[in-house]
C-alpha cells in the first residue's frame, strides 16, 4: 500500500504572460514533515492555494489520496486541513465554542460524536484546560494551536501550514513544534509547512522543497542539504546565489 498522500504533477500557474509556478512536481508521504522554502514572490502561497483548491492551476494535476482536486474536489479536500493565513476567530467565543460551531461544517461528524471529538482536539493541541476561556484571552501561540485544532476537525491526513510560527516567542515556537511532532508520530499525519524561519524548519522537517521563481531548485531529506553542523540559512543562501 502506497504511503503517498499527495501528488503534485507538473503544475503550472500562469497569470497574464507570467508563470508564477512552472511545471512543478513532488509527492508527499504520510508520517513526514516537509518544509517549503523560497524567497518572497517565489510562488509558495500560490502553490498552497492550489493544493487546497482555492485557485485553479493553468496546467497539471494535484491528487490527494488519488482524488483529483479539480474533478473530485470534495473527496480530495476531505483529506486536507490547512491554515493558509493567520487564523481569525470570534474573540468573544470560547475555544470550545469555536470548534463546536465549525464542526457543523463537517457532515461526517454526528451530533453524538461532536463533543468527544472536540475534546480530543483540545487535548491534542494542549488547550484542554483553556477550552472554556474566551479566545480574546489567548496568546498568539494559543490561537495558532486552536487554528491547528480547527484544521483537524475533518480528520484529515495532511495538514498545510503557511507561516505557523510567525510572531511566536521561543516558548510558543517550542510548543507548536512539539505539537507537530506529536501529531505526526501519533496519527501519521503529513505536514507541509511554509516558513521564513529556517532555523525552526531545520529542527522540524524530515524533507525540504526549495523553490525560486516558481521552479523547484532543491528537494530531498534535510540532512542531505545541511551537513556537519551547517545551518539551513547558510545552505539556503548558497542555493539562492548558485
Amino acid at each position: 500500500m502506497s504511503n503517498i498522500i499527495m501528488e503534485v504533477d507538473k503544475i503550472t500557474k500562469r497569470i497574464g504572460k507570467r508563470d508564477i509556478i512552472f511545471e512543478t512536481s513532488f509527492t508527499l508521504e504520510k508520517g513526514k514533515i516537509y518544509g517549503f522554502i523560497g524567497p518572497n514572490g517565489a510562488g509558495k502561497t500560490t502553490m498552497m492555494r492550489m493544493m487546497t483548491g482555492l485557485i485553479r492551476p493553468t496546467n497539471g494535476h494535484i491528487r490527494i489520496d488519488s482524488f483529483d482536486v479539480q474533478s473530485e474536489r470534495e473527496r480530495a479536500l476531505s483529506k486536507v486541513g490547512a491554515i493558509i493565513e493567520s487564523p481569525v476567530f470570534f474573540e468573544y467565543m470560547t475555544g470550545r465554542q469555536v470548534l463546536r460551531n465549525l464542526s457543523r461544517l463537517h457532515s461526517q461528524i454526528s451530533s453524538s460524536q461532536r463533543e468527544a471529538h472536540i475534546e480530543q482536539l483540545l487535548q491534542a493541541v494542549g488547550l484542554q484546560k483553556r477550552g472554556d476561556d474566551r479566545v480574546k484571552t489567548y496568546s498568539l501561540g494559543m490561537k495558532q494551536r486552536l487554528g491547528i485544532a480547527q484544521s483537524m476537525l475533518g480528520d484529515p491526513e495532511i495538514l498545510l501550514l503557511d507561516e505557523p510560527s510567525n510572531g511566536l516567542d521561543p516558548i510558543g515556537m517550542r510548543e507548536l513544534r512539539d505539537i507537530i511532532f506529536r501529531l505526526r508520530n501519533s496519527a501519521n499525519y503529513a505536514f507541509f509547512i511554509s516558513s521564513h524561519l529556517l532555523d525552526e524548519l531545520q529542527k522540524m522537517c524530515d524533507e525540504l522543497i526549495i523553490i525560486r521563481e516558481g521552479t523547484i531548485i532543491w528537494m530531498g531529506p534535510t540532512q542531505n542539504l545541511v551537513q556537519d553542523g551547517q545551518r539551513l540559512e547558510d545552505a539556503f543562501m548558497e542555493l539562492m546565489h548558485a
